[in-house]
């Protein structure tokens, strides 16, 4: 099968697609269930195991992956593996975990976690939420110290953003012009993980002076394919993104075709779901 393109996006001057590979159902966060968790994990012990999907992802034009690239071994091993089997590169969003404390210690620490999302091979290095949330002034709308990991990120010839679960990031973010490209956000037709409601949530993303990337658009798995990708596609601006995550090539193909669908206002080609009796007139033709 030849390879196809996905439509794409520009941030900070980078050509990404629209979908990013997420990476949660890689490394078993799963936001369901401990069991859950260790089924993810077995399925993908190590970067090998986790090719197929990859490749599935890449023939369709899907080279942006999204992760906690330099702690996770089995994401790297992918990232590798992937690169070196298919000969396509792939364009990398770190999400790294800072000690954002106010002391020259802790700016060491982060200084060289940051250096590692280089050496790793990131073109974009989005601080952690847990980690830059703890900088968050809502008094005075403000991300106290934040130029200090942004001039670090820069420094390292990344491109730098914020993780912003807490939605007031993107506000103040842009309400203060600090040197950040890119936002990732939690978007979802339930609600879930959002820390407001969906529709101030998608006033916040359609207002934004950067290109967002939305995260759990399935909810991690709450609702169907269909429905939440159908959601965030036609609810979001050109530049902004979607971030897929899945288990395997056949969930990756069809979370492609119901995107692509979706983005150009068609029916997806997916078949029916299965039944003991699928002759049901209720299935449709």
């Amino acid at each position: 099968m030849p390879d196809r393109s996905f439509p794409r996006t520009t941030v900070a001057g980078v050509s990404l697609s629209r979908m990013i590979i997420g990476t949660n159902w890689i490394l078993g966060l799963s936001h369901r269930s401990p069991a859950a968790d260790r089924q993810i994990q077995n399925r993908f012990p190590d970067g090998e195991a986790v090719l197929p999907l990859l490749s599935a992802f890449l023939r369709e034009g899907v080279d942006t992956v999204m992760g906690p690239l330099q702690q996770e071994r089995v994401l790297q091993e992918a990232v590798r593996t992937a690169q070196d089997c298919t000969g396509k590169g792939l364009i990398l969003i770190d999400t790294p975990i800072i000690n954002v404390d106010d002391n020259e210690q802790a700016r060491r620490e982060a200084r060289a976690v940051i250096h590692r999302s280089r050496e790793f091979g990131a073109a974009f290095c989005l601080l952690h939420h847990s980690s830059a949330e703890q900088l968050v002034d809502k008094n005075t709308h403000r991300i106290r110290r934040l130029e200090d990991y942004t001039d670090m990120i820069r420094q390292e010839g990344m491109i730098p953003g914020l993780s912003a679960h807490m939605p007031e990031l993107i506000t103040y973010s842009d309400e203060n012009g600090y040197d950040v490209e890119t936002y990732i956000q939690i978007y979802n037709c339930m609600g879930f993980m959002m820390q407001v409601e969906i529709e101030t949530v998608a006033s916040i993303i359609n207002s934004a002076k950067k290109p967002v990337m939305t995260i759990k658009p399935m909810a991690a798995g709450r609702v169907t394919p269909y429905v939440g990708l159908n959601f965030v596609w036609n609810t979001l601006r050109p530049q902004d993104l979607v971030t897929v995550g899945c288990t395997h090539p056949d969930e990756a193909a069809e979370d492609i075709e119901i995107s692509r669908a979706a983005l150009e206002r068609r029916f997806p080609d997916i078949g029916k779901r299965a039944s003991p009796n699928p002759n049901q007139d209720a299935f449709g033709v």
